[in-house]
């Protein structure tokens, strides 16, 4: 079993930015499949018709105190046939990171780009499980590029635009 160094053991080396993944865990879950058993008829009888899959993305962050910081990754996929839904998967990912000895800057970056990167595989689990089960064919999310996320995120903040919630 791996080691895992407490940030009050890391803080033990002056100065030395630390970063430590104290949890991963779900905060919500929820699956929708609001127009079945109707909907699993559609699919089979009209193989013309295509389902459409729209993903929204969003995080955020709690400062915990004492270094520790709560980044919440929230994914939700909707997928449409026509004009109705077939079904409505969210999940909120969550992580506890002790983040201690970056600048501002720094500490933000970790935040918004290195947390969601580490949570991401976590959360593509779930919804691809919970559309799996759901009875709906196989779907898995494909790779999310977090740091040109946030640095566009940045160039907006800087440009004087609103700072996007990171919906795609």
């Amino acid at each position: 079993m791996a080691e895992v160094t407490t940030l009050d053991q890391a803080n033990g080396q002056a100065g030395q930015p630390q970063l430590v993944l104290q949890k991963i865990y779900v905060k919500d879950v929820s699956f929708e499949a609001p127009n079945a058993p109707q909907i699993f008829q559609e699919i089979g009888e009209n193989e013309q018709a295509q389902p459409q899959v729209q993903l929204n993305l969003g995080q955020s962050a709690t400062d915990l105190g004492g270094d520790l910081y709560e980044v919440v990754l929230s994914l939700t996929l909707t997928c449409t046939l026509g004009e109705r839904t077939a079904y409505l998967a969210e999940v909120q990912q969550a992580g506890v990171f002790g983040i201690a000895g970056f600048d501002a800057a720094d500490r933000d970056g970790v935040i918004g780009s290195y947390c969601p990167n580490l949570l991401f595989p976590y959360a593509r689990q779930v919804i691809s499980s919970l559309v799996l089960e759901g009875g709906f064919p196989p779907f898995l999310l494909q790779p999310i590029n977090f740091d040109a996320l946030f640095a566009e995120q940045q160039r907006r903040v800087a440009g004087g635009g609103e700072a996007p919630t990171l919906n795609s």
